[in-house]
């Protein structure tokens, strides 16, 4: 964390915007998070920490954890954007459940392999990507059936 606490506040710094206090714990607090979050989850839980920091602090603070690479947005198809750590974080893809929300992050070496070899056909070089598997999960098909 504190490593790339440092590199948020560096970015700041080359961008020179300022280094508060109120930036800091929202970075804090976005850290924290354990599952995806949304800005106005993030500003939920900010809040219970500081209410004097707005709501539009804090989508702010998360554009620019965004742009410096720390923070990433995911977009599991149901019209809410959200935030995880990115930065120090392993590739990973999504698998979400339609029906219960279920979000699974998985990495499968094949399709990465794979990837890599649809660039390369396609005289590519990739620098990153996304994939989202969308369907349902077993729990909801089975209490489909019943």
């Amino acid at each position: 964390m504190q490593e790339a606490r440092e590199k948020f506040f560096d970015y700041l710094a080359r961008k020179k915007l300022k280094s508060t206090t109120q930036r800091g714990t929202i970075f804090d607090v976005f850290w924290s998070v354990e599952d995806h979050v949304s800005p106005e989850e993030l500003y939920g839980l900010v809040k219970k920490k500081d209410p004097s920091i707005g709501q539009a602090t804090v989508y702010r603070t998360l554009k620019l954890l965004s742009e410096s690479k720390i923070a990433r947005e995911v977009d599991f198809g149901d019209g809410v954007t959200r935030y995880e750590p990115y930065y120090g974080q392993s590739h990973h893809d999504h698998i979400i459940c339609q029906t219960c929300d279920k979000r699974l992050e998985v990495v499968d070496e094949r399709i990465e392999q794979l990837q890599e070899e649809l660039a390369k056909k396609h005289d590519f070089t990739l620098n990153s990507h996304s994939m989202y598997l969308f369907g349902q999960c077993r729990e909801c098909r089975e209490s489909k059936q019943a």
